[in-house]
């Protein structure tokens, strides 16, 4: 059995390089939307439930892409592909209806206006995910 090698296991790897870079982004971003969700259905749920529920799911969205990058779990790859592909249809859509029509929403959420809360960095992070999981996809 032919041995792997290691400048291509390394290439594909979220252990070392821009792996480990976008894995550490997503997992800040798991973090900050995880305490402001909580902070704001913890405090003031009622007055803007729709935007602090999908602060949540953002967060959630984060939680599972760091750890389907990072390689953790049964079917890390899958995890990943779903949870990079929710989010970026979520920021694209969020984004959109708040720039439509900014009431809709009586307070931000992570993915409001395209992230402009977030230097836009949740439009960008899905671009960079599936390019990740594209150029480390396995080959025959």
């Amino acid at each position: 059995m032919p041995r792997p090698d290691p400048a291509v296991a390394s290439r594909r790897s979220t252990s070392t390089g821009l792996g480990r870079a976008l894995v550490a982004t997503y997992a800040v971003f798991a973090l900050a939307a995880t305490a402001r969700s909580a902070v704001q259905l913890l405090t003031k749920a009622s007055d803007a439930p729709l935007a602090y529920a999908l602060s949540a799911v953002a967060a959630v969205v984060y939680v599972l892409a760091t750890l389907g990058l990072a390689e953790v779990g049964p079917r890390p790859r899958t995890m990943a592909w779903a949870a990079v592909g929710f989010e970026l249809v979520g920021v694209l859509t969020v984004g959109t209806l708040t720039v439509l029509d900014p009431e809709l929403f009586p307070d931000a959420t992570v993915w409001s206006a395209y992230g402009q809360g977030y230097g836009y960095l949740p439009l960008v992070l899905p671009f960079l995910g599936i390019a990740w999981l594209l150029r480390t996809r396995p080959r025959d």
